[in-house]
Parts: C-alpha cells; structure tokens; sequence
C-alpha cells in the first residue's frame, strides 16, 4: 500500500519531465471514461510513468512510440530492469496500460496510425481476409483465428518471398500441422488449424490454382464422437439448475437471465451475449436473433419465466450506460457489452452450484 501511495505522489513529478506529461489528464480521462477504479486509474498511472522514465534514458521521442518500442519495454526492459524504486514492474498491468497509451496517442494524433504490412504475406492475407467477410461470409473472430494459422504457415513456407502457390508440396502441409499439434493440449484440437487451411486453400482454387492435390493432406483427426456423447440434462437435473437461480450477489441476476437464455431457449453463447434491447419485443413476447451462426434472423417466442428474469435484470442490476447491449460489464471497461466467455462462466458456475457436471 506504501509504494502504491509512493507512486502515485512521485508521478506527478516524473511525468511532467517526460515527453508524454501533455497527455497525462487526457489518459486519466479516458480510463475514467472507462469506468477503471481509482485503484486501478493510479496503477496504470504508475506504468506510464517507468515507461516514461524509460523513454527518456533510452533518448526516444513520443513520436518514435508504436507497438515495436512498448515490445522492447515489455521483454527487454521489464525482464532487466534495475531501476530506482518505486517503479512498477508487473507485466500485465503494464501492457494494458501501454495499451490505452497507443489508443490515446493515436486518437489526438501525436503518434502514427501502426503502417500496413506490405510483405507479399501481408497482400495475400488482406487478400484472404477479403474473401473470407465478403464471399464466405465468416465471423470477424473465426476470420481472425484463420488469418493467424495461415499467416503463421505462409511465414514459414515463404518468409518475405513472394507467395507461390505452385511451390507447396503435402508434405509441407504435414509439416506445418504437426509443428502446431505439439501446441494443443488434445489431439483434437488440431483441427481448427486443418479447417484454416482448408479454407485457404478453397480461397485459392477459386482463384485458378490447383490444390486438389493439397486438400486431401488437410484431413481432420480422428474423433469418436459417440464415445464421449455429450448428455443432455434430464427434468431433475433441469430442477436442479434452476434451484440455483436468485441467488444474492454483485451480478446474481444477469447471471439468473443469462441461465435462463440459454435453457429455455437453447441460445449459444455468442447469441446470448449480442442480445440487444431492440430485439426484444415486449408486447408481442418475441425475441429476435440476429447475429446467428447461419447469418439469418431468427423470431423466437419468448417465455413469461425468461422474460421475467431479464426484466429484473434490466430494472434492478443493470448499470447506467448507453451502450444497446442486453448484458453489459460490471466492472471496467463499462459501458460495453459481455462476451462470451462470460456467458459461459456464468453458466459454469449455475452447473457448480447445482453439482452438475459441466456439459
């Protein structure tokens, strides 16, 4: 608590001989925007700070700042660092914070906007990406996992060369699958990065390459499903999990309405976390699904019980914010609307207190 109430009475000094002390109210500012704690507000204060300090040893300008220079403060530096206390050297809390530091930087124009790679790699995955959100039309998150796996292949087969399609060959396929199945922590894992590449490939047998040859090495693991059939809850097990509902807590009843949504409605988690106050239509008792999997809308009759829920949520527990999100965060950075990770530890959490297992 000391060196935490050090900080924040020495960084007001540090700050004002470095290069970013013009922007250190617009950085408070924007974390209490964000809705960060005060706690939290004078920890990121503290980052900035040892960053500063480091900047101006190392005789950089705030204009040589991008993600290249907060990498070599974060595992060159941090790893290092030998500065004079009170510094704070907590990785974590220094990379979100330098984090907010680039996007408020960028934002009032005092660094550059981080340049496009222009790598032959870097054109076919813009290229890729292209084809992936206008003609297959994939999530901008399976999009982005994809662009990941095929960057790290194409990197490994050509480097900064040019990409040549021609010069592929299955065993380089086999290779690269078996170089990222050492990463997975099960066997079937590896396939998600099988479905990258087949995706890819797709990509470029429209584009007139032959890649029949290739696509039959893209071939997923085995994976005995019926070994392991997952089972669904039967009525008692279903009493059970709603026994677990109005429980008293910080976030009881968005996590009540949340159980609810995917029980009586059978909703995944991505749907139920992009639920909107627009798609709920009260007087016809309908909800509307339209960030579905199949990228259609779907009408959905909605309970009186999971209407109910949602409707204490929204009166009762929900934070003031404008965002048009059913479900919002809690806790910084507010005014923003849950994931789903959330849902799902959400329910985790009902199965637990029901002494169910997890399905």
């Amino acid at each position: 608590m000391e060196t935490t109430l050090q900080f924040q009475r020495n960084s007001t000094v540090w700050h004002v001989e470095s290069r970013i002390a013009p922007y250190l109210d617009i950085f408070k500012g924007h974390l209490i925007q964000h809705g960060y704690a005060a706690g939290t507000v004078g920890t990121y204060l503290a980052c900035i700070t040892h960053f500063a300090r480091w900047l101006s040893r190392s005789g950089l300008d705030i204009d040589r700042i991008d993600e290249a220079v907060v990498h070599r403060f974060l595992n060159v530096h941090l790893p290092n660092c030998h500065c004079a206390k009170p510094v704070c050297r907590v990785r974590t809390d220094s990379r979100a914070a330098l984090g907010h530091l680039l996007a408020v930087l960028r934002v009032n124009a005092a660094i550059a906007e981080p340049p496009l790679g222009m790598l032959p790699v870097d054109v076919e995955l813009r290229c890729f990406e292209e084809h992936m959100g206008n003609v297959r039309g994939l999530a901008p998150k399976t999009c982005s996992h994809y662009l990941c796996t095929v960057g790290r292949f194409l990197i490994e087969q050509f480097g900064d060369q040019p990409v040549v399609i021609a010069t592929i060959n299955p065993e380089d396929i086999r290779r690269f699958v078996a170089s990222q199945g050492v990463l997975c922590s099960k066997p079937t894992s590896i396939g998600a990065t099988i479905s990258a590449l087949r995706v890819y490939l797709r990509f470029r047998a429209s584009c007139g390459d032959h890649v029949h040859h290739l696509a039959g090495v893209t071939n997923y693991p085995a994976n005995w499903q019926l070994a392991s059939l997952p089972k669904a809850l039967n009525r008692a097990e279903v009493d059970k999990l709603l026994g677990t509902l109005g429980q008293e807590g910080p976030s009881a009843r968005r996590d009540d309405a949340i159980v609810r949504c995917a029980l009586d409605l059978g909703l995944r988690s991505s749907e139920v976390a992009k639920l909107g106050l627009d798609d709920i239509d009260w007087h016809a008792g309908t909800i509307t699904l339209r960030k579905t999997k199949s990228r259609r809308e779907d009408v959905l009759p909605l309970p009186a019980d999971t209407g109910r829920a949602i409707t204490d949520y929204l009166k009762l527990e929900r934070p003031q914010t404008t965002n048009r999100a059913v479900f919002v965060r809690h806790i910084a950075p507010r005014d923003q609307p849950i994931g789903p990770d959330l849902v799902r530890k959400a329910i985790r959490q009902a199965y637990a207190r029901a002494g169910l297992p997890y399905t």
